[in-house]
């Protein structure tokens, strides 16, 4: 009898950002993220799984489970495979769960559109966006191969296992102090009722790129000033009296690659916290425009970025926090984000321009991105000549999604307004 030898199993600790997700997780915040991309054609379920068996072989940090330490949190390297199915739940339902073994992402798929849903503590938007493109470059020139007979394109992200296992958070940590306390301000909370099976309400608008980048130019900023702007005031318009003494803070999620060298698969993001108090500012749109402008150039720094990144690390690196059991790191985080959640209103997290080998650009509509939420969220990618801004929302009204996509109209843009949430589950 023939014995096959069992892969050994292999285990790696949770980068630095990624410690927060585990015991923050619940069914009303996933802590799930979703890259959409539209193909001018229907998907094809069986190519879909091909391209994933491939992808997924460069990729081995994804094939893995979150396990459960005295210590620590950790990744199981697993013989699970992901198995391509058409969309079948709500958008950003749970992916991790405790007592199961499960991948932590999943390829489903509905018409044209593929999704990637990845939980938060895997990877953040830059690394499973790496994922997604190599899958896509796959999935497009297998069911287009006769289109690419005479050669193939180049896949544009070729990174080593080693580079996309990077904790880039340790590669980057200097031991730097910081002892400055951080002080954190109460904002102004939304508040809204939500769906009974804590569905998430999601708003899409399409637009041309080149529309907004005019609008930002004529009022001197960049188009993710203009938008952060535009969503304050959206959020203003509904802030009732009483509320509007709490300032309007926004979390502005920073990719670190483009301040610290790395290429990682993994998570490797910062964030930055945008305030405006309409008490002591104006409510114009322009007033707004300046004062995030000032908190961009202020908040927006290597050192600043760096001293964040080094006092999230710190405590990685403290001899007494190693030896504390799991379920008081875990209270301690849990503690730590309730009171990091109160100075926050809103998050916008722009993923910027996505590109593909341009021989692979013609097969492609248009790239979406969004987050389960506690709160409304933006995200927001272009992709060609096409911008696409995604309100995610734990609530069912929608009059600050109303106001912000009014404001964008009333200037002129042509905006193209759909739910990207079928009802499904």
């Amino acid at each position: 009898m023939l014995m096959t030898r069992k892969k050994p199993v292999q285990w790696t600790r949770l980068d630095n950002a990624a410690k927060i997700f585990p015991p923050n997780t619940n069914e009303k915040d996933t802590k799930v993220f979703r890259f959409v991309c539209e193909l001018k054609e229907e998907v094809d379920r069986e190519i879909l799984q091909e391209a994933v068996n491939k992808t997924i072989i460069l990729f081995p940090v994804y094939r893995s489970v979150l396990r459960k330490g005295v210590f620590w949190y950790y990744f199981e390297s697993t013989e699970l495979m992901p198995e391509v199915v058409e969309e079948y739940k709500p958008p950003c339902s749970m992916l991790y769960h405790p007592n199961r073994r499960n991948l932590l992402f999943e390829v489903t798929y509905y018409r044209k559109r593929i999704n990637l849903e990845m939980y938060h503590a895997l990877a953040d938007g830059t690394g499973a966006l790496g994922f997604f493109k190599t899958l896509l470059y796959f999935y497009i020139t297998s069911k287009y191969k006769e289109d690419f007979k005479e050669q193939l394109p180049n896949l544009d992200y070729d990174a080593s296992f080693a580079q996309k296992m990077d904790d880039s958070f340790l590669k980057h940590y200097t031991g730097e102090k910081c002892l400055n306390k951080v002080k954190v301000t109460r904002a102004y909370r939304i508040a809204g009722r939500r769906s009974i099976d804590n569905r998430l309400k999601v708003l899409e608008g399409v637009m041309d790129v080149k529309e907004i980048l005019a609008l930002a130019h004529r009022y001197n900023t960049t188009l993710t000033v203009y938008l952060t702007a535009l969503f304050m005031k959206a959020i203003y318009q509904e802030m009732p009296a009483r509320a509007k003494k709490y300032p309007v803070v926004l979390s502005v999620p920073v990719n670190l690659r483009i301040y610290f060298p790395s290429v990682t698969a993994r998570n490797f993001f910062g964030t930055i916290n945008i305030s405006y108090d309409f008490t002591k500012n104006k409510d114009d749109l322009d007033s707004i425009i300046k004062g995030v402008k000032e908190e961009f150039t202020r908040e927006l720094t290597e050192e600043k970025l760096r001293k964040h990144m080094n006092r999230l690390s710190a405590l990685e690196h403290n001899a007494f926090m190693r030896i504390v059991p799991l379920f008081i790191k875990d209270w301690v985080l849990r503690f730590a984000n309730r009171i990091n959640d109160k100075g926050i209103t809103a998050t916008l997290s722009n993923i910027g321009k996505i590109t593909v080998a341009k021989e692979l650009a013609p097969y492609i509509t248009l790239f979406n991105c969004f987050n389960s939420a506690r709160r409304p969220q933006i995200g927001m990618c272009s992709f060609g000549d096409r911008l696409v801004i995604s309100f995610a929302s734990p609530f069912d009204g929608t009059d600050i999604q109303k106001n912000f996509f009014r404001m964008l109209s009333q200037e002129g843009v042509a905006i193209t307004i759909t739910s990207s949430s079928r009802e499904v589950g």
